[in-house]
C-alpha cells in the first residue's frame, strides 16, 4: 500500500491577540461599498513542522462573530527540506457567521487570484506545486470591528490581549473557541486493493434523511438552489442528529416549509467567490455556530471511518466519480459531499445520499455502496476529506500515531 500521510493540529485556547492595527476593507460583493477602517487584532499559531512534504492544508475555525465583527482567516508555508521561504500570508477566508441581510458588516468570501510559483488557494485550501511540497505551515486569525467602538481601549504597554478578557469580548469582538490545520500527502492508484472491513457486524447511527433535489429551482442566487446544495444539506443531516438545527423562528424567513433548515444552511455558508454552498470550511464553520465542535480533515481509508461509527459519529465525507464508478447511485459528479452513517455486516457503507438517486426525496436518501467502490471514489479521487461535527466533550476515536484528527 502507497504512504498516506495526513497530519492534524488543534489549538483550543490561549488565543491571545496581539495588539491593535487598523486596516481598511471595501466589500468587493456589495456595489459601491465604502472603503471602512477596521480595528484588527491577530492571533498567529505556532509553526507546525511535518515528517513529510506536504502538498495541501486545511485550515478550520469555530468563532462567533458579534454584531459589527468578522474575521479572517490566512495560512502561509515554507519548506526548510527544499530551501522554499515562507509565502506570504495567504487569505483562505474573511468571515462572519450572518450576511449583510442579517447584519454582518460584510459578505463572507474566499478570495479569488492568490497564485504563487510554489502553490495556490483553492477556495477552501492551499494546494503546493508539485516540486514546492512544504514541511512547515502556520495559520494566521485576525477579528476585527468597526474603528471607534466604546470597546476600543487597548492598553498599548500590553504586548497582547487574552480573548477572553472582557474588554475584548463583551458584545464587541469574535470569539474564537477552535482553530485547526490538516496537511495531507497522498495519492492513491486506481488499482490499490481497499480495506477490509473492521466492525464485522452491521451498525448504523441514526441520522435524519435531508434530499437536496427538493429544493430545485428555489433561491437560484444561492447556487442554482438544490442542484448543487449536497454539503449544507448534509451538514443539516448532522445538525439534526445532534439535535442543534434551526429553530421554526430562525427559518421563518424562507417562506415556505420545505425543509426550510437545510435552506437556513445554504445561507449561512454560501461563498459568492467560489461560487456555491459547498466551500467545506464555510460548512464546518456554521456548524459550530450552531454549537459543535466542528472542523475538516483527511481520513486514509474506510477503517478510520469505521471508527468513527463504532462512537455514534457520523461523518460527512466528499466524493468524485462517474456512475458506473459507484454501483446505485444513478449520476455523475466532478464533486459531491454526502455522509457515512453506517456500515453493513459485509462491510458496505451505509450513507445519507442527500442526491437521493436524482429523485425529490427523503425516502431516496439512504443508499448502501459497496465498499471497494466507495473507498476508491472517496479516498482514490478526494483524499479521503470528511467534516468531523460533534458536540463539545463527545469523545472521538483515539487517533493514530500519525495523527489526522483530534
Amino acid at each position: 500500500m502507497t504512504e498516506r500521510h495526513a497530519t492534524f493540529a488543534v489549538w483550543e485556547d490561549g488565543f491571545d491577540w496581539a495588539p491593535s492595527r487598523s486596516i481598511t476593507y471595501a466589500d468587493p460583493h456589495v456595489p459601491g461599498a465604502p472603503e471602512l477602517t477596521y480595528v484588527a487584532r491577530s492571533w498567529e499559531s505556532p509553526v507546525v513542522t511535518t515528517d513529510f512534504g506536504a502538498r495541501e492544508l486545511i485550515p478550520s475555525w469555530n468563532a462567533r462573530t458579534p454584531a459589527g465583527t468578522w474575521l479572517s482567516v490566512e495560512v502561509r508555508v515554507a519548506s526548510e527540506q527544499r530551501g522554499d521561504p515562507w509565502t506570504p500570508w495567504l487569505v483562505l477566508a474573511r468571515w462572519a457567521e450572518g450576511d449583510p441581510g442579517e447584519g454582518a458588516p460584510i459578505t463572507r468570501t474566499t478570495v479569488r487570484g492568490q497564485a504563487l510559483d510554489v502553490g495556490r488557494v483553492a477556495t477552501d485550501c492551499y494546494r503546493a506545486t508539485e516540486n514546492h511540497r512544504f514541511d512547515r505551515w502556520q495559520i494566521r486569525v485576525t477579528g476585527l470591528r468597526p474603528a471607534g467602538a466604546p470597546e476600543d481601549r487597548a492598553d498599548e504597554s500590553h504586548d497582547s490581549h487574552d480573548s477572553h478578557d472582557p474588554e475584548l469580548t463583551d458584545g464587541g469582538w469574535p470569539e474564537l473557541t477552535l482553530v485547526s490545520g490538516a496537511a495531507l500527502d497522498f495519492d492513491v492508484p486506481d488499482d490499490e486493493p481497499t480495506t477490509a472491513p473492521t466492525i464485522g457486524r452491521a451498525l448504523e447511527v441514526a441520522v435524519p434523511p435531508h434530499s437536496q433535489r427538493l429544493h430545485l429551482g428555489t433561491f437560484p442566487e444561492w447556487d442554482n438552489g438544490g442542484e448543487s446544495w449536497c454539503s449544507p444539506t448534509s451538514t443539516t443531516m448532522l445538525l439534526e442528529h445532534w439535535g442543534v438545527a434551526p429553530t421554526p423562528e430562525e427559518f421563518a424567513w424562507v417562506g415556505h416549509d420545505t425543509d426550510p433548515a437545510v435552506v437556513h444552511g445554504v445561507r449561512h455558508v454560501y461563498d459568492p467567490a467560489f461560487p456555491g454552498a459547498g466551500n467545506w470550511t464555510f460548512n464546518t464553520a456554521y456548524a459550530a455556530t450552531r454549537g459543535l465542535r466542528a472542523y475538516v480533515t483527511r481520513l486514509r481509508d474506510l477503517t478510520e471511518a469505521e471508527r468513527f461509527v463504532e462512537d455514534g459519529i457520523p461523518l460527512v465525507v466528499s466524493v468524485t466519480f462517474r456512475r458506473d464508478q459507484l454501483d446505485g447511485a444513478g449520476y455523475d459528479t466532478n464533486g459531491h459531499l454526502l455522509t457515512i452513517v453506517g456500515f453493513t455486516a459485509d462491510g458496505d457503507v451505509v450513507s445519507n445520499d442527500p442526491n437521493s438517486h436524482t429523485i425529490a426525496s427523503n425516502e431516496q436518501v439512504r443508499t448502501v455502496y459497496r465498499r471497494d467502490q466507495f473507498e476508491r471514489v472517496w479516498v482514490g479521487d478526494d483524499g479521503g476529506l470528511a467534516y468531523v461535527m460533534t458536540p463539545p466533550g463527545v469523545a472521538l476515536p483515539e487517533p493514530p500515531a500519525e495523527a489526522n484528527w483530534g
